[in-house]
């Protein structure tokens, strides 16, 4: 549904890192979504390295698609937590697509994720679920992923944006795989409508991708 290569559980560092150093700004962990892998964000990556950013200051978190989003999100955490050691960050922001939301905000509102990021961005993110995952219920993320699930209801109730992050989210109507498209939106963020974007597009829509670039190096 998601995106182009399965997903395997394991840590992938975009870009060489050679030990700890002082981060000349936040590093940035991309989360991909259901199926995805790393290789999902080679243009934003092309997009940051553009503005500045060296390949040291980009990570790309890899995870199991049909596991449990409980268990992906704590390797997040972990994730998250090598980057700050290996670049010297206090912080990192995250980018996040489709599954990926799931992920990110279970991470920030039940395992304490918020005192370690500073900005969220999420693309098309699967924040309140979508229809759309009963095409794979026999896998655990999927059944997550379904709206009025248990997994959705706890994300969901009380602050949907907590901590001092600084939230950003990006939807469409022409998604075709978030449904309804309005799940992205999160309340108290900056939700920002894209007229037209196909669901895989806002990989490589160069615009959005700066954006998001020009967002989390606010």
């Amino acid at each position: 549904m998601l995106v182009l290569l399965l997903a395997c559980a394991s840590f992938v560092v975009a870009g060489p890192v050679t030990g700890a150093h002082a981060a000349a700004r936040r590093p940035v962990v991309f989360v991909h979504g259901y199926t995805g892998s790393a290789s999902n964000w080679v243009t934003a990556q092309s997009v940051f390295r553009a503005a500045g950013y060296s390949s040291s200051e980009l990570f790309a978190y890899e995870y199991n698609s049909y596991g449990s989003n409980v268990t992906n999100a704590q390797g997040l955490a972990t994730f998250v937590s090598r980057v700050k050691a290996q670049t010297g960050a206090s912080k990192v922001d995250i980018v996040n697509h489709s599954m990926g939301g799931l992920v990110s905000l279970w991470y920030l509102k039940q395992l304490g994720g918020t005192a370690n990021v500073a900005h969220l961005a999420s693309l098309a993110g699967a924040n309140h679920g979508t229809t759309a995952a009963g095409a794979c219920l026999i896998f655990v993320t999927c059944q997550q992923m379904y709206p009025g699930s248990l997994f959705i209801a706890t994300l969901s109730a009380g602050d949907e944006t907590p901590g001092s992050v600084v939230y950003r989210t990006w939807y469409s109507p022409c998604d075709g795989v978030i449904l309804p498209y309005t799940s992205t939106v999160l309340s108290g963020a900056t939700n920002t409508y894209v007229a037209c974007e196909n669901h895989l597009t806002y990989l490589t829509d160069t615009s959005i991708l700066s954006q998001v670039r020009a967002f989390v190096s606010s």
